[in-house]
């Protein structure tokens, strides 16, 4: 016989039915029903003529009568329910209108005695000191995490006019702290429940990454608004397994100033965004040029959309040809030709500008373009003089020493080719220009800003490698003038003399020089720089709108080539090893040395990838077969790992990069031509190098005013000079403030603008299931509405007629006794 089936020990709705402490009454169950149909005359009834009435009953779901009524949007029953003062789950009642968008409820809540004192509004559960305590929490059926806060969960709905409530109400979104923060409420959360403590951090930035919140509780959005996006960044590469999370955020904070960005109508709109206030830039030129505080940092923060956007370009452009206005109009000929102008005559413009930098011929010199157009002509004429350092040596030189160039008999060979030439101490004066300016940068800027710039990384390599290379030729030098001096001081003629062995080197040919000779590395580390120094053509590409996309894409193949290196490094260090430790013992043995060394292993191994490696270099002249095939197996395998697969992984990284580049081309190169203009907009650094190395006298009299200033000018100021000083100085003050109020007024505008647009876009969506089920609550509500005002005209009616009833029976009876008055 077949098992008898057990009998199961839970029955249907078991979880629901557990929720309930207390089975329902009739009443309450009518009072639910009501509550929950908009029936206001039935729960006006209740409430008055039954006080033992239990108001905070729940039914099956954990749900309250006001809950029930607050979702269905039915504000009068909500009203009623709100007299009441022992009320529970109010806090979660509001969180579900919130959630819902029901503004007059909210407003119906809020003025409930509950929440007189605001910090209600901003505690979480974790922080109230009961359990019923404003919020409701998991287990007594709520639909809201513990730790979501009215005005958390109203700016991730984008309730602006709920939001603008609750911050009048003093409600404000507490910030989390630091990831690493080891305070002892976050310790305690951690160690407790590690994964509420990250939820908890998530809903928060949520709320504070809404652009309701953002432009309604920040007095500067946009600065908040990229700040914030460049935070949640960092947190994105911080917690891994939110970063999708994080990401999402950061770019909505990006969305909201291209959002704003985009409503500006006017030059004016437009410089209120990009320019920062009055005190955070203190240190930046008010009254002339535009500080761009905000572009700045969104450039640091890569807001490529932002920098990108066209109203921002256009400010930047109007900047970029400042006192070349014209100049926009003109034929790319004409732009060459200019270029070709400063380049030719750029001595000249410098000697001009050092004598007088305040004339026209200076203020245009210091302009960006013009400023851009000075330094790049100076690096190309740079690389010039390193090709013409080098065209003595193109028809070829001998290694062997040249006796007939000797100027005097007792000349040792190495006094002819140490000492630097005049063409290699230009471009030592320029590389000592290109230090000044580097200098002068990172004193101008924080060091953590210079090295997070990989161009400013470039640019130390190339200056340190060359002040190696010429530290090294010096010693060379050096070395050869002190053994020099002993043959003068010795020697009148080396034709016929024997030399000691440390003064005879200085006299070889090349090819018996020791390979750590100070003029070798010298050479060899000048190569590299020289290498190097080209590449850095590539920082002025991005100003051309053809050659800017291809660096940029340049750019991210270097990147992907570094992550390709760890992969590639680690295999190739394997095989190397590996074979090495197989052919070690057959030197001489083979048909090459190739792996029978550390330096073979890598030669061979290297230019294997390029086809350029025989397979006889595993083969051994012994009859060792079992070692032979050894080789044959990991030298194919090493083949097709690094030929088939991870160079063609590297060509797939390629060609991905440069498409997502060339998808986004516009917006890539618009934001590498805005990295570039901006470097030029700051005053000072006009002169290019290496003219940039004479003291101008406008700066030798601002260093000497700056002296006398601080020795002598204090004690012997007179009253009058510290009081036009002083007025001067409250002159400026006002003149920033009125810009700071007028930039504020801007500001308000632009958020007023972008609220009304936001809430536009939102009553322009279709009807949804929700309004439908609004609609249907509207109408149950005026049925039973209809249906009181039914039933007290019926009682109005019956009253009327018992009225009429009783007049008319006593009318019967008076005329009853007028005729028996008649009668008798």
């Amino acid at each position: 016989m077949a098992k008898p089936r057990r009998q199961a020990l839970r029955g249907a709705g078991y979880l629901f039915h557990a929720q309930s402490s207390s089975c329902l009454s009739m009443t309450e169950e009518l009072f639910l029903d009501a509550a929950e149909y908009g029936n206001i005359p039935e729960v006006r009834r209740m409430l008055e003529e039954l006080p033992d009435l239990n108001v905070n009953c729940v039914n099956y779901m954990g749900q309250s009568a006001l809950q029930l009524a607050v979702a269905n949007e039915h504000l009068e029953v909500t009203k009623l329910l709100l007299r009441k003062k022992d009320l529970a789950r109010i806090g979660d009642a509001l969180l579900l209108a919130i959630s819902k968008g029901y503004i007059r409820i909210v407003e119906a809540i809020l003025s409930h005695q509950a929440f007189v004192d605001s910090q209600r509004l901003t505690n979480s559960p974790s922080q109230a000191e009961t359990q019923d305590d404003f919020f409701a929490y998991d287990e007594d059926g709520t639909r809201f995490s513990h730790d979501i806060t009215p005005i958390i969960l109203a700016s991730q709905c984008h309730e602006y006019e709920i939001v603008h409530i609750l911050l009048m109400k003093g409600a404000c979104i507490e910030r989390p702290h630091n990831y690493f923060c080891q305070c002892r409420t976050c310790s305690e959360q951690q160690r407790h429940d590690a994964f509420s403590h990250s939820q908890s951090r998530i809903n928060a930035y949520k709320g504070l990454a809404s652009p309701a919140y953002l432009s309604l509780s920040n007095e500067d959005p946009v600065m908040a608004a990229l700040e914030l996006s460049n935070e949640l960044a960092v947190l994105a590469n911080i917690e891994k397994e939110f970063k999708n999370d994080y990401k999402k955020l950061s770019m909505q904070c990006k969305d909201f100033v291209v959002g704003l960005l985009d409503l500006c109508r006017n030059t004016e709109e437009v410089e209120a965004i990009l320019n920062g206030d009055i005190e955070s830039c203190q240190n930046t030129e008010i009254f002339g040029r535009q500080n761009l505080i905000r572009l700045k940092l969104a450039i640091k923060y890569e807001v490529k959309k932002f920098v990108a956007h066209p109203n921002c370009q256009q400010q930047l452009l109007s900047i970029w040809y400042e006192n070349f206005s014209g100049l926009r109009q003109q034929t790319t000929a004409v732009k060459i030709l200019l270029v070709l102008g400063v380049a030719i005559g750029l001595p000249v413009l410098a000697f001009m500008y050092w004598i007088a930098p305040s004339s026209k011929l200076g203020k245009l010199m210091s302009g960006p373009f013009l400023k851009f157009v000075a330094h790049a002509a100076s690096f190309m004429i740079f690389l010039c003089l390193l090709v013409m350092n080098a065209a003595d040596r193109f028809e070829g030189t001998s290694l062997l020493p040249n006796m007939t160039i000797h100027d005097y008999p007792s000349q040792l060979f190495r006094m002819k080719t140490t000492p630097f030439t005049w063409m290699e101490i230009l471009i030592i004066s320029w590389v000592i220009g290109k230090i000044w300016e580097e200098c002068k940068d990172l004193w101008s800027q924080d060091i953590r800003e210079y090295i997070s710039e990989p161009w400013n990384l470039l640019d130390f390599s190339i200056l340190a490698i060359f002040m190696t290379s010429f530290i090294a030729r010096l010693m060379a030098f050096w070395h050869a003038y002190c053994a020099q001096c002993y043959v003068d001081e010795n020697y009148t003629d080396l034709s016929n003399m024997t030399l000691p062995f440390e003064i005879q080197y200085f006299q070889l040919a090349r090819i018996h020089w020791v390979p750590s000779d100070p003029q070798l590395i010298s050479e060899g580390l000048y190569a590299i720089a020289v290498v190097l120094s080209f590449s850095r053509i590539a920082y002025i590409l991005p100003a051309n709108e053809s050659f800017g996309p291809l660096q940029i894409s340049l750019g991210r193949t270097v990147k992907d080539i570094f992550k390709f290196m760890v992969i590639f490094i680690t295999v190739f260090v394997a095989f190397m090893v590996g074979m090495f430790n197989l052919y070690s013992y057959y030197l001489g043995a083979k048909h090459n040395d190739a792996f029978t060394t550390l330096e073979e292993s890598f030669k061979t191994l290297f230019w294997a990838i390029f086809g350029l490696s025989e397979v006889k270099s595993v083969v051994i002249n012994i009859d060792h077969k079992f070692i032979e095939n050894i080789g044959y197996i990991l030298y194919g395998v090493y083949n097709i790992i690094m030929v088939i697969v991870l160079l063609n992984m590297l060509i797939a990284m390629f060609n991905s990069s440069f498409q997502e580049i060339e998808d986004d081309a516009d917006v890539e190169w618009k934001f590498a031509r805005a990295k570039l203009w901006f470097s030029y907009f700051e005053y000072g650094g006009t002169l290019p190098v290496p003219f940039n190395l004479v003291p101008s006298p406008k700066s030798v009299v601002s260093l000497l005013l700056g002296i006398r200033k601080f020795l002598w000018a204090a004690p012997q100021e007179d009253k009058s000079k510290e009081s036009s000083n002083d007025e001067m100085e409250l002159n400026k003050v006002r003149h920033q403030r009125l810009i700071q109020l007028i930039s504020e007024k801007i500001m308000n505008r632009l958020i007023k603008r972008y609220i009304v647009k936001a809430q536009r876009d939102k009553d322009n969506d279709e009807v949804n299931e929700g309004e439908l089920k609004e609609i249907k609550q509207d109408i149950s509500s005026l049925r039973y509405e209809l249906l009181e005002r039914e039933n007290r005209d019926m009682e109005t009616l019956t009253e009327l007629i018992r009225q009429l009833g009783e007049v008319l029976h006593v009318r019967q009876k008076e005329e009853q006794r007028h005729k028996l008055s008649m009668h008798s």
